[in-house]
């Protein structure tokens, strides 16, 4: 599975982005998909996550409320809409795919190239 993450940018706080991460490969609608981020100088960390179907969604504490995840399987695409963004919603934001829901970044198989998200104040 390839994945290709998109949509990021610098956007001022309280405005909003919505990422992409298109999916390829092999029954790549059949996996769990999920969302980290990675700012500079800290471990990456778990953002969002969503079953291969779409009914079945888990937030990090910090996003919950502000954040949307999303696919449309007849694109293989993933979605992470971003509302209220945050100077320290800044970083890189990465897309995985996993044969489970969970927000451990080592039991995802496939990940993408990462799409920079800047907030500023």
């Amino acid at each position: 599975v390839q994945l290709q993450a998109s949509g990021g940018g610098l956007v001022q706080a309280g405005g909003s982005l919505r990422l992409s991460c298109a999916a390829s490969g092999r029954t790549s609608s059949s996996y769990f998909m999920g969302w980290f981020r990675q700012a500079p100088g800290k471990e990456r960390e778990f953002v969002a996550a969503i079953s291969w179907i779409g009914d079945t969604t888990s937030y990090a504490n910090s996003v919950k409320g502000r954040f949307t995840i999303s696919r449309d399987n007849a694109k293989d695409t993933v979605f992470l809409q971003m509302n209220s963004l945050k100077p320290e919603d800044t970083a890189v934001y990465y897309c995985a795919a996993g044969q489970i829901s969970t927000a451990q970044a080592p039991r995802y198989d496939y990940w993408g190239q990462g799409t920079q998200v800047t907030v500023s104040s």
